[in-house]
């Protein structure tokens, strides 16, 4: 059984203010160049935490019955997602819909993704995490195939011919991004940056298509596509190719949301607009509008590559450096205006003091200053 717990990122260190020390000079002021301030957005990117929980409680007050059928989604559902499903899944549809899934096991039917990757999209992309939503149809139905998040694929199956269309539509709006290895389609670092990559149906049978379709999934995805725009207030973006998806996203609320629609990336339909959509371009000029560039997502799926901009810092620096005389590196933090005075005062008695002693050189040159003036200090 594949690992179902996900470590959280720890929140970036802010970094402490400079002060010249009492016999310091410019450039003891102006340091290295540091990383840009984030948006005053940036702290809105995580959404609202999840409301108190007690998950436990809620188990202990199931029936008998109801403990059995839900046991996946008790072991295996995140937290931050059960909280808000957890009355969803109690629901006479659901659990009929769990009572479906156990005939079929006991019928010796083969169904994907395995049990224990149904609700990984959850696992690697928590509620409270969400910026952007991809919405899928149904599960790949293949052997080694399906794991639980739309589009994705494990290793070694290769990327799937819409998978591979992905990728050529994200060439084109990010030149950098280069194919993952050995053909490869895992999503999961897409998932772990916040890309919450979501099918309509969350099971089907081997081999048969749409085997599962109308069994009661769609109820529990449409909740979820609800909850995200309802108590994401935010913003997130929303991407939905083909007719099934675009349905699922028709009541978003556009004043908050982005809405991204085209034609399926399957072979059948890409080439009549998806190759162009820019939407994986478009989703991050959006984030980045509302919640500066902790808002955007890096689209790389290989180790070493990126999609992201590098950040213009430096640049920045080295046109202050120029425009202030040389100095090598510069970037003046705001609301430290009383230390950068003091340096500068400091700067000004030290280019005081040389032309002073130009002068005396120069005096003593012509025969002006005595001897011991040469070498008398200022």
């Amino acid at each position: 059984m594949s690992n179902l717990k996900r470590k959280a990122g720890g929140a970036a260190e802010g970094n402490d203010s400079k002060k010249p020390k009492a016999n310091g000079s410019i450039t003891s002021f102006f340091g290295a160049p540091k990383v840009a301030a984030p948006s005053t957005n940036a702290a809105n990117v995580r959404g609202p935490s999840s409301p108190s929980f007690d998950k436990q409680k809620w188990v202990d007050s199931l029936k008998p019955e109801q403990r059995e059928l839900l046991k996946l989604e008790i072991d295996t559902l995140h937290e931050s997602w059960l909280a808000q499903l957890k009355d969803d899944i109690v629901t006479k549809e659901f659990l009929d819909l769990k009572r479906f899934l156990a005939a079929e096991t006991k019928a010796k039917k083969k169904w994907f993704p395995p049990a224990e990757d149904v609700y990984s999209w959850s696992r690697h992309t928590p509620f409270d995490q969400i910026k952007v939503v991809i919405v899928g149809q149904d599960p790949y139905h293949n052997d080694n195939q399906a794991h639980g998040m739309a589009f994705s694929v494990r290793p070694p199956t290769p990327a799937p011919p819409s998978l591979r269309n992905m990728y050529i539509a994200l060439k084109k709006d990010y030149p950098t991004f280069t194919d993952p290895p050995n053909r490869g389609g895992l999503l999961t670092p897409w998932a772990d940056r916040g890309v919450l990559l979501l099918n309509t149906c969350l099971t089907v049978r081997a081999h048969e298509a749409f085997s599962h379709a109308n069994r009661g999934w769609e109820r529990l995805t449409q909740k979820v596509l609800d909850l995200v725009a309802k108590k994401r207030t935010s913003g997130v973006v929303f991407i939905a190719w083909g007719t099934p998806a675009g349905k699922r996203v028709q009541k978003i609320d556009r004043k908050k949301h982005l809405v991204l629609n085209s034609v399926h990336p399957s072979p059948l339909s890409a080439s009549r607009g998806f190759f162009d959509c820019k939407h994986f371009k478009l989703a991050n000029e959006w984030l980045i509008s509302r919640y500066g560039p902790d808002g955007e997502i890096d689209w790389a799926l290989t180790p070493g590559n990126t999609t992201k901009a590098p950040p213009p810092v430096q640049k920045d620096a080295d046109k202050q450096n120029k425009g202030s005389g040389g100095l090598e590196e510069a970037e003046i933090e705001s609301g430290d205006e009383e230390a950068l005075e003091e340096a500068l005062k400091l700067a000004e008695n030290k280019m005081e003091e040389a032309k002073m002693k130009a002068a005396k050189k120069e005096h003593a040159v012509d025969g002006g200053v005595k001897e011991d003036d040469k070498s008398s200090p200022v």
